[in-house]
């Protein structure tokens, strides 16, 4: 039954795409993006949500770049919440990241640095969620998206022994490897797997055993590995409902998929001409019932990163 829906959504959606592209659509209550990356413009992740929907999101913000992200939350009270980020082997990359939460950061993140998930300087970073209580949201990769490129956060067939040793730290996992890991059958040769999914993934196995550890729905990674079998992807939603985030990582110009939707990454190139938000959502509004959809989209968020229902 869920499939039928799927599929069935899954048309619906690409023909009115194509009759209405230009249309805002309405997701039937307040959607927060957790994953939206302040852009140099103050006005254009206001512009990006207002094309797709979307009527919250959090700001992803490197520690130099504080100041605009508070004068854009402050141009709009009640839209955003932000987040901090810094490299964890600068040196004074914790005193940085402590400040800003103590400044209003509700999370740190998006991580995305050169570094092994178990190294000390990661460890410091999960000492400083659990004492500030606030996610810290990674971005896991190690196929490049382009020549030269090194991978992000390794180790992540170990990670576990990361959850375990650090239970008051709250986990948000993101990216091509952390979704790749949805099936126990992860391929070498390309970031984003397709076809059917071997049961026994460890990130399914892992959502399910530790309570600190949620996923981050953005990003080609994210949609790819919800969209790509469908006989899977409706029973994993359902499955780990509590554990999962919405969220786009979209870079296009609009929230309709102007400009360049997967800049620098031409695998993803299934979302070219897209926003991912609006692709991200119509696809979990086919495979999930409305409330699952609700909590997805919304209640998840809102909980880990202290948002309030402001939309109305």
């Amino acid at each position: 039954m869920l499939r039928r829906t799927f599929l069935k959504a899954s048309l619906a959606a690409g023909a009115c795409a194509n009759l209405f592209p230009q249309s805002a659509p309405s997701w039937g209550g307040p959607v927060l993006d957790t994953h939206l990356h302040l852009r140099h413009d103050p006005d254009d992740c206001f512009t990006h949500m207002q094309g797709c929907g979307v009527s919250n999101a959090i700001l992803l913000t490197r520690s130099s770049d504080e100041e605009q992200a508070k004068a854009e939350m402050g141009r709009r009270p009640g839209r955003f919440q932000r987040s901090v980020s810094a490299d964890p082997a600068q040196a004074d990359a914790i005193s940085l990241m402590r400040a800003a939460i103590q400044q209003g950061a509700v999370s740190i993140g998006e991580l995305k640095y050169h570094l092994a998930l178990d190294s000390a300087e990661m460890r410091r970073v999960y000492d400083l969620c659990a004492e500030m209580q606030v996610p810290v949201m990674m971005h896991i990769q190690n196929f490049p998206h382009f020549a030269g490129e090194m991978p992000y956060n390794t180790g992540y067939p170990q990670f576990d022994k990361i959850l375990r040793a650090y239970p008051k730290t709250t986990f948000i996992g993101h990216g091509d490897l952390f979704w790749a890991h949805i099936s126990a059958d992860v391929p070498t040769d390309r970031g984003y797997p397709s076809g059917p999914i071997k049961p026994g993934g460890l990130t399914d196995k892992w959502l399910s055993e530790f309570p600190n550890l949620y996923a981050d729905t953005s990003a080609n990674s994210g949609n790819n590995a919800l969209s790509r079998d469908p006989d899977f992807g409706p029973a994993f939603v359902q499955r780990h409902r509590a554990k999962l985030i919405f969220g786009s990582d979209c870079s296009c110009t609009d929230g309709k998929g102007g400009g360049v939707s997967q800049n620098n990454n031409p695998e993803a190139s299934r979302l070219a001409g897209k926003c991912v938000a609006r692709a991200t959502l119509t696809l979990l509004q086919g495979i999930s019932s409305p409330e699952v959809f609700r909590q997805v989209t919304w209640t998840n968020g809102a909980k880990l990163f202290r948002v309030a229902d402001v939309s109305s």
